[in-house]
C-alpha cells in the first residue's frame, strides 16, 4: 500500500511542478518516480497474487526480458556510435552513443564475472557499479520521458518575440541542415502567429562568429531567411553569443530593452528542447522552447550530449546522490 501512497505523491507534486513551471528537471524526476513506483507495485501485486509456478515464471520473463532489452539497446548503441563517427567523424560528442554501448556490456559482463567468481572486492565493485549506473540511467529516462512531453506542449498565447537558436555554420559561412531546420520552424512559428493572433512577432536570430566562422551564425541564418522571402524588417541579429546559456540571456536583454513585458518563443532542434527549456528558466526568459525535427542517426549521441550537459550543471547534488548511494551499497554488501 505504501508503495501506491508514494506514487500518488509523486503524481501530485509533478502535477503541481508543471503548473507552477513545466521548465523543471524535479518535474521530469517526479513523472519519473510515479511510473516507476506504479509498475513496481502492480507487478509485486502480480507476483504475489499467482500460484507458485507462475509466479516463478513471470519472474523468470521479466529477468529475460529486462536482459534481452539492456543487450539491444547496447547493440543498437554501438551500431549508432559506429554510423555517427562515419558521418560525422570521430570528435568526441560523437563518440558518446558507441561508448555508452560498449559501457553497458563492459558493466555486464562484471556482473557475470562477479557473481561467477563469487569474489567480496569485485563484487562490492560491481554492485557500487551497477548502482550508480542505474541511478543515472533512471535519470536518463526521466529526461527522454519528460522532454518528450514538455516538446509537444503547443504555444497558445501571442508572441512579441521569435528566438531561434543558433548551432554553428557549415565551411564557416554556410547554413547546414541541422541549422537551417531550426530557422524553418522559426518561421512557421512567426507565420502561425499571423494566421492565430493576427500579428507579427519579431524573429531574433541568435548565435556569434566561432574562431572557424566567416561571420557571425546570427547573419547567415538570417540571410538564410531573407534568401527565401523573409521579410528583413522583421529580423533582429543577435550576435555576440557563443552559448545556449548567452543565447538567451543576451536575446531576452535584446527583448526587454524594446518591451520588457514581452512574451516569447524559442525555437532549437527537439534534442536541445529540455536543456534549452531549462536555461531559459535560468536565465529568466520568459517562453516556451520549441523543437524542430533532427535526423535519426543524430538523436542518440545528441540526446546523451545534452543530458551530460544536464548532469554537469548540478554536479553537487548528482556527487552527493552518488556518494549516498556507493556507501548504502558498501555497507549492504559488505
Amino acid at each position: 500500500m505504501l508503495i501506491y501512497v508514494l506514487a500518488a505523491v509523486s503524481t501530485l507534486l509533478f502535477a503541481l511542478g508543471v503548473l507552477n513551471d513545466p521548465r523543471r528537471f524535479s518535474n521530469a524526476v517526479f513523472l519519473g518516480l510515479a511510473v516507476a513506483l506504479l509498475t513496481i507495485g502492480l507487478i509485486g501485486e502480480a507476483v504475489k497474487a499467482a500460484p507458485g509456478p507462475v509466479s516463478e515464471l513471470i519472474r523468470a520473463t521479466l529477468i529475460v526480458v529486462l536482459v534481452a532489452a539492456v543487450t539491444l539497446l547496447a547493440c543498437y548503441l554501438i551500431g549508432n556510435g559506429v554510423r555517427m563517427v562515419r558521418k560525422e567523424g570521430r570528435r568526441l560528442a560523437n563518440l558518446l552513443s558507441l561508448l555508452a554501448g560498449t559501457g553497458i556490456l563492459a558493466i555486464g559482463a562484471l556482473l557475470l564475472v562477479a557473481i561467477g567468481t563469487g569474489l567480496r572486492p569485485l563484487s562490492i565493485a560491481a554492485g557500487i557499479t551497477f548502482v550508480l549506473v542505474s541511478y543515472f540511467a533512471f535519470l536518463f529516462v526521466c529526461f527522454v520521458g519528460y522532454g518528450f512531453l514538455y516538446g509537444r506542449i503547443k504555444v497558445r498565447e501571442p508572441l512579441d518575440y521569435v528566438i531561434v537558436l543558433g548551432s554553428g555554420l557549415l565551411g564557416g559561412k554556410r547554413v547546414p541542415p541541422l541549422l537551417a531546420s531550426r530557422l524553418e520552424r522559426g518561421r512557421a512559428v512567426w507565420e502561425g502567429q499571423a494566421t492565430l493572433h493576427g500579428r507579427t512577432p519579431i524573429l531574433i536570430t541568435s548565435g556569434g562568429q566561432g574562431p572557424d566562422e566567416d561571420l557571425p551564425e546570427s547573419h547567415a541564418m538570417a540571410q538564410y531567411l531573407v534568401e527565401r522571402g523573409f521579410p528583413e524588417d522583421f529580423i533582429v541579429r543577435e550576435d555576440k553569443s557563443r552559448t545556449t546559456e548567452e543565447n538567451l540571456r543576451f536575446s531576452k536583454a535584446i527583448m526587454e530593452l524594446s518591451r520588457p513585458d514581452y512574451h516569447c518563443a524559442v525555437v532549437t532542434n527537439n534534442f536541445h528542447v529540455f536543456r534549452s527549456a531549462l536555461v531559459a528558466r535560468a536565465t529568466g526568459v520568459r517562453g516556451q522552447v520549441l523543437g524542430s525535427p533532427t535526423s535519426r542517426y543524430f538523436l542518440p549521441s545528441a540526446t546523451l550530449r545534452e543530458f551530460t550537459a544536464v548532469v554537469m550543471s548540478r554536479k553537487l547534488l548528482n556527487a552527493a546522490a552518488c556518494v549516498l548511494l556507493a556507501q548504502q551499497c558498501w555497507v549492504t554488501i559488505w
